[in-house]
């Protein structure tokens, strides 16, 4: 028989909980819209009880964003065993779960929501671009990268990032074509670089070894290879 007396939470696991709230509300509106007292309603406390946990929105915005940015940094997170463009095509889909998952809190997370500027959200946005690049890094087995590769892994990062953000926005592009054009968008940007630099071309021609043809990047190849007869040839006649 239940006595209806409700479990007193500990310091640490009452905070956990307001975060959770928080992150909850966060995902379906942006934090500068969401109130302390609709936390506190939420999380079935009373508004001076934040306080007592939290000095303010500002404090309890940044331990919210602290438990999303290591959320959103763990998706990157892969077994490195098979091609890897299979691989980036599972880290894809589970980038774009937290996205959809949490768009409004997203969008705040990478835009800096009601903390623009502040030298904590902008560090935490950092470490998530930064665990992203090593985890690519890690994927493709190197350790020192080059500029080029540096370069490319970094703008690939932010590519990811810039079109989940723009794919808010209305949702107006199917979300696994998304997902499978940013895997083809790395391969592009590893071929163009490749082709000014040995090292990538080594790179490229190691990652192709391991992909089969039904693969992402080789989807890639065939989707570009409907093309060539519609390119026209020097001379303005069709190559064929």
């Amino acid at each position: 028989m239940t006595t209806g007396v409700r479990r007193r939470m500990g310091v640490e696991e009452r905070k956990q909980q307001l975060i959770g709230v928080a992150l909850e509300l966060f995902s379906h509106r942006s934090p500068d819209e969401v109130s302390i007292d609709e936390i506190a309603a939420a999380a079935g406390i009373s508004r001076p009880l934040v306080y007592h946990y939290f000095p303010g929105k500002q404090s309890l915005y940044e331990a919210a964003l602290r438990r999303a940015a290591d959320e959103l940094a763990a998706r990157f997170v892969e077994p490195p065993q098979g091609p890897l463009g299979a691989r980036l095509l599972r880290v894809m889909g589970r980038f774009f779960d937290f996205v959809d998952d949490h768009g409004p809190g997203f969008a705040a997370l990478m835009r800096g929501g009601p903390a623009v500027g502040s030298s904590t959200t902008n560090a935490m946005i950092d470490e998530v671009r930064q665990a992203a690049y090593e985890q690519i890094l890690a994927h493709l087995e190197v350790e020192t990268p080059s500029a080029r590769l540096e370069l490319v892994v970094r703008s690939w990062v932010s590519l990811a990032e810039s079109t989940a953000l723009i794919w808010l926005d209305g949702r107006r592009v199917p979300r696994a074509e998304l997902e499978l054009q940013l895997v083809h968008d790395f391969a592009a940007l590893s071929a163009v670089s490749a082709a000014y630099d040995t090292e990538m071309a080594d790179i490229l021609i190691r990652i192709l070894a391991d992909e089969p043809v039904d693969g992402p990047f080789g989807e890639l190849v065939d989707r570009l290879m409907t093309l060539v007869p519609r390119v026209p040839a020097q001379g303005g006649r069709t190559a064929r």
